[in-house]
């Protein structure tokens, strides 16, 4: 059994091309996990091993491994830096102890360094920083290293500086240590003295690092005030615990593709990072009396853990995959509460890449995986139902792009797989829209559904077809209008026959349709008037002008005939019908359209340019709030307008903007607008 007090959990996190998966490749394989140092280039690389992401080069969903060193278990989740892709890195980030944030030497402090730091610091994670890539050119130590300080109120500390720049980045100094360290192939180092040139930089930074730690701690600054320095081991004691506080984040330099560093940062993880226990307690609720539950993260406290991940695979079926919070999973069977009901599972197994490690128990802090659940999902509490407990689910982050999708030969066999898929990924979306009859994918981004596109056809055999979905306009009238309505058929036999008279004006109450039935006497009977009601309501779902269902009608009505003999329920439908056909032209029709409500969260510099789009786009910012360094617009926007909103957002903000769209009401469409609709809608 692992021991809970030598485990470290870890979340790698960073912008897109950041170097993380290549990182997390050379942790591995420094420390013995793999055979061979994996790279994403040739598709080599064990945590990015789906179809997707070896032909991309890019990671698509959170890869799981684990790696022994300095006697410590390293649990260590390698995350996605893309925007479509960046629930996998907040699921992986909601269940990890701490984290490792890779930030490119050359690229610097991106956009989408800020929401992982957000992440972060949303959870108070201690946080060990990377500067990655330090062998390329125009890498910049300290120009990265000044940005992160700029940017971030992480209080980062340079812990190892590096030795030469770009191709001769061959070493690091180690600031506690007081000495250098030369790289080898095997990514070990070599002791070496402090080179000449280096000796005052280092010793300002080593009294900068003493300064930093003793402010974390008051017995520490009151020695350092009194001594002037703290001891090595004094150093190294409270910089460990002010890491786990998340009061200080050391920061590291490599260049993972050579393998250089790999093993002073596993150094980092093992030394630094706090173990599941040394973590607050998991809090969730009781699910019956709904108080509040503290989970210690130690092995005897009752079992808990939650699910962030979810893998399906059609031969293999659903593979689960979970933290545990607290105590110990040993037996054949958990109790799901979030679902009320126990599941059995049958092998516990560990992840290594695509690769799984049967395991017979696991302990607080670890990530493991069951397959084949029926019930269980992503987000779904794990627990001894004997002391059962409920944490706070997942929460996906909502689709901001639909398409409608069809199947290119088998739709049975398509919508199975998506189904399966759903399972896999929250933030996909699949819904069906009665008026227009299409069946909508909806996701974070059009990489998102391309990737779930070239998913569908590697695992399932099945192709997915997308295309611009219709938009659901409504006709409606503006006018008042008093029209006859009259069906009279003879063919020899029984003839068909019904008039009704009726008065067609719109609703003001923002109501869909009201019939009124003000006929006085008998001139319709009972029995028809109904009739005439259904056969409006039929007629609407065609509408007149452009074909779209017709609403915000007030139906009245007020006079009509009939025969004893030829009158019928279905004369007067018709006769009903012919009414709403023949009136509405008469009653000022229009076309109304969809408006929805925007919530754009934005960065302050680009305000302005996103409102002018917003206004481009036909839409009404209805006003602003502030959040942190985020401004909020609050927008009302035709739905026609931002079919494909999310990629030019991400291209006028450079990655900074986010927004969320529901639906708001229906307004009227501009004339010249709803003309070219109608015309390619009754072409000539």
């Amino acid at each position: 059994m692992y021991d809970v007090k030598q485990i470290r959990n870890t979340v790698i996190l960073g912008h897109g091309n950041s170097g993380k998966t290549t990182l997390a490749e050379a942790l591995l394989f420094t420390a013995g996990a793999v055979k061979r140092l994996g790279k994403v280039d040739d598709g080599t690389a064990s945590m990015d091993f789906e179809g997707e992401e070896t032909k991309r080069q890019v990671s698509i969903s959170a890869g799981c491994n684990h790696a022994s060193w300095l006697k410590k278990e390293i649990f260590l989740v390698d995350t996605p830096g893309d925007d479509n892709f960046v629930n996998e890195a907040r699921f992986a980030t909601q269940v990890a102890d701490s984290a490792l944030l890779a930030v490119g030497a050359v690229l610097g402090v991106r956009n989408q360094t800020e929401r992982f730091v957000d992440y972060v610091q949303d959870r108070n994670l201690p946080c060990l920083i990377c500067i990655t890539k330090m062998d390329r050119e125009r890498a910049n130590f300290q120009k990265t290293v000044d940005e992160i300080k700029d940017a971030f109120d992480l209080n980062p500390v340079v812990l190892y500086l590096p030795i030469g720049k770009e191709q001769d980045f061959k070493g690091v100094v180690d600031i506690i240590a007081n000495k250098a360290l030369l790289f080898k192939e095997d990514g070990k180092t070599e002791n070496t003295d402090i080179p000449a040139d280096m000796a005052d930089e280092v010793a300002a930074m080593r009294e900068n690092l003493m300064e930093y730690v003793a402010e974390t701690d008051d017995d520490l600054i009151e020695r350092f005030l009194e001594e002037g320095e703290l001891s090595d081991e004094e150093l190294i004691t409270g910089l460990a615990a002010a890491v786990s506080k998340g009061e200080i984040a050391p920061i590291f330099a490599c260049s993972a593709l050579n393998n250089a560093g790999s093993s002073v940062i596993l150094d980092g993880i093992a030394n630094l990072l706090p173990s599941p226990d040394q973590r607050p307690a998991a809090i969730g609720t009781e699910p019956k009396s709904g108080d509040l539950v503290e989970r210690e993260g130690t092995a005897d406290a009752p079992f808990s853990a939650q699910v962030f991940k979810t893998m399906a695979d059609p031969f293999a079926g659903r593979l689960t995959v979970f933290r545990v919070l607290s105590g110990t999973l040993d037996g054949d069977h958990f109790y799901n509460s979030s679902k009320e009901l126990s599941e059995r599972f049958g092998q516990l197994f560990v992840l290594e890449g695509k690769e799984q490690k049967p395991v017979d128990s696991a302990v607080a802090g670890m990530i493991v995986a069951v397959a084949k659940l029926k019930e269980t999902g992503t987000g779904d509490t794990l627990c001894d139902e004997s002391a059962p407990v409920l944490y706070e689910p997942l929460e996906p982050m909502p689709p901001v792009i639909s398409y409608a999708v069809s199947a290119a030969k088998d739709e049975e066999k398509l919508f199975a797989a998506l189904t399966r898929l759903l399972d896999e990924d929250l933030t996909l979306k699949l819904i069906r829209i009665a008026q227009t009859r299409q069946t909508l994918i909806s996701g974070v981004g059009q990489v998102h559904l391309e990737a779930i596109k070239e998913k569908l056809k590697r695992k399932f055999s099945v192709e997915m077809e997308l295309a611009i979905p219709e938009i659901a306009y409504r006709e409606t009238l503006k006018g008042k209008v008093t029209i006859q309505g009259k069906h009279k058929k003879q063919s020899g036999g029984r003839g068909q026959y019904g008039d009704c008279t009726v008065e067609l004006e719109p609703l003001t109450d923002g109501e869909e349709y009201e019939f009124v039935d003000k006929i006085v006497g008998g001139v319709i009977p009972q029995t028809y008037r109904p009739a005439v009601d259904k056969g409006i309501q039929e007629a609407m779902e065609r509408g007149v002008i452009a074909g779209y269902p017709f609403s915000g009608l007030r139906v009245t009505l007020i006079d009509g005939s009939y025969h004893n003999v030829d009158s019928s329920e279905m004369a007067f439908k018709i006769a009903g019908s012919l009414a709403f056909k023949k009136g509405i032209p008469d009653a000022n029709p229009v076309l109304l359209e969809p408006i929805m409500d925007m919530e754009v969260r934005v960065d302050k510099d680009h305000v302005g340019d996103v409102m002018g789009d917003l206004n481009s786009r036909r839409g009404k910012v209805l006003g602003m709030d502030s959040a942190a360094k985020y401004e909020i617009i609050n927008a009302q926007v035709p739905q026609s307008e931002i079919q494909l909103y999310a990629p030019d957002l991400t291209s006028m903000t450079g990655g900074r903007g986010a927004f969320t769209v529901t639906f708001s009401h229906y307004e009227e469409v501009p004339s010249h607008i709803a003309e070219k609709i109608i015309a390619e809608r009754n072409p000539a």
